[in-house]
């Protein structure tokens, strides 16, 4: 069974949700679940095109504490980076199997971001670390310069 057109993928380092529409209440279920997992409590920026979802009223309630940064309309540039992020699944994982539905869909994009491009692989704006040495790197570097400066 071929994946609705609209599916489509919201990714946050700390939660993923493979979509089935494009209601506003799955943007911000996947937002919850990546503040239950992470308790950050400094200023976060959210980035996000102007799609319908992302300026409803209950998405600005539900980011009230975070900056919103929208895309420039007509500048496509500003999401190169997450456009990047569906060429690289597409091409590195996805495209090697014949997905029959959500759930196979949902499986194998949880595996690609939990088992390799989180944890195993290298990404040149990360020093060439995978993200997750990266952040460890960053918050043992920055610890030790909180400790120094007492």
């Amino acid at each position: 069974m071929p994946l609705h057109p609209y599916t489509h993928a919201t990714f946050a380092k700390y939660s993923q949700t493979l979509l089935q529409t494009l209601e506003v209440s799955c943007v911000i279920d996947t937002i919850n679940k990546a503040n239950a997992r992470r308790n950050i409590d400094q200023p976060l920026i959210i980035h996000s095109d102007r799609s319908s979802q992302y300026v409803a009223t209950e998405y600005k309630k539900a980011t009230e504490n975070m900056q919103r940064s929208y895309s420039k309309k007509a500048f496509p540039w500003d999401n190169a980076c997450i456009e990047s992020f569906h060429s690289i699944i597409k091409r590195e994982w996805l495209n090697r199997f014949k997905i029959r539905d959500y759930k196979q869909a949902y499986r194998l994009i949880f595996e690609y971001l939990e088992a390799f491009y989180s944890t195993k692989r290298i990404h040149s704006h990360c020093n060439y670390m995978s993200p997750n040495e990266f952040e460890r790197v960053y918050e043992r570097t920055h610890t030790e310069a909180e400790l120094l400066a007492g």
